[in-house]
């Protein structure tokens, strides 16, 4: 079985893909490094806890001592690092935690890759010219747009919050690990995802878990900026193409071509759980509120998936009306089983 060393599974995304890169390829081991902070969930893990192809490691990805036993003892052949401090909010209230986790743990992760499996600039250890370091990043790294256009891989950087400078950040040190030491790297930017899983803290799950509560559902400013929205699974399976199929060095932007406003969204899972689970009068719409906006609220993202459609054959299964269903009805089981 060749090992390969995924950070930050007890997450959204990560949990999400785990599942599915398991079932997928029997002949891989995947080591789950994760620090397990409020954003991580081993509860999001236990349809693969003791699978003879996983094993979890809690810890940081800033602790280069661990991380290079990690590397020793698992024979580490690939990364897939998802790891990161993602939510917004969090990163204007506190970016120092945003830096350090995101630009130092990401420099810290792959250059003990670079020691383990190079001897030096452009030459790799024999047996491990095929490892790859795929670093998982995001849309938010091209900054906002205007009413017209769509990030391409060649869009120039432009992050407005702290989460995003730290992630671009992040995504220039991978791109200098390629440029300078010939390292076999690809980067993923993704759009908004969606779906199982994902931290209370997210506008969808807000939207949900506030109008199931019966409290009043926040929506940011005038609830008109607009997300692409991709649904988690659909991102599980371009990672998956792109890890072993991507060009060395380069960049792939996944997105679900699903531009939404905020107050679409919330509209739309209002109507569904009017539908699923309809209060004794009124709507969940009777709900929604709107607060002071985020600082530094980009008012537009959305992406162009035509790279990873056209070279790697990549294509989303679900819009966001069949995604949005299934999220919320994963959602409504979740709070069941509470209840059971």
């Amino acid at each position: 079985m060749k090992s390969i060393l995924v950070t930050g599974c007890a997450g959204f995304i990560g949990s999400n893909f785990v599942p599915y890169f398991l079932e997928k390829y029997p002949d891989y081991k995947i080591i789950n490094l994760d620090l397990l902070t409020y954003a991580g969930n081993l509860e999001n893990l236990s349809e693969v806890a003791g699978h003879k192809g996983y094993t979890f490691v809690e810890g940081d990805i800033c602790d280069r001592v661990l991380l290079e036993r990690l590397f020793d003892q698992h024979d580490i052949r690939g990364v897939i690092h998802f790891a990161a401090e993602s939510h917004v909010d969090n990163s204007i209230k506190n970016p120092g935690v945003f830096v350090q986790t995101n630009v130092n743990g990401t420099f810290t992760l792959i250059d003990v890759a670079y020691k383990y499996w190079m001897d030096k600039p452009f030459t790799f250890k024999a047996g491990y010219e095929a490892c790859r370091f795929h670093h998982i990043s995001t849309d938010e790294v091209y900054g906002t747009l205007g009413e017209t256009g769509l990030f391409t891989e060649s869009t120039p950087y432009a992050p407005n919050s702290p989460y995003s400078a730290s992630k671009a950040g992040s995504d220039m040190i991978v791109r200098s690990y390629y440029h300078t030491y010939g390292m076999n790297t690809v980067i993923t930017n993704c759009s908004n995802n969606y779906g199982p899983k994902q931290h209370n803290e997210k506008l969808i799950p807000t939207i949900i878990r506030k109008a199931m509560g019966g409290e009043l559902i926040p929506i940011y400013g005038d609830g008109k900026n607009i997300r692409d929205w991709l649904y988690v699974l659909d991102h599980c399976k371009g990672i998956d193409l792109v890890y072993h199929n991507g060009k060395v060095g380069e960049v792939y932007n996944i997105g679900g071509r699903n531009e939404r406003t905020n107050n679409y969204i919330a509209d739309k899972v209002c109507e569904i759980l009017d539908r699923l689970r309809p209060k004794a009068q009124g709507s969940y719409k009777d709900q929604l509120s709107f607060v002071e906006d985020r600082a530094g609220h980009d008012k537009r993202y959305a992406i162009d998936a035509t790279r990873i459609e056209t070279e790697l054959g990549w294509q989303a299964d679900e819009n966001f009306e069949t995604g949005i269903l299934k999220t919320i009805e994963w959602y409504l089981s979740k709070a069941l089983k509470r209840l059971n």
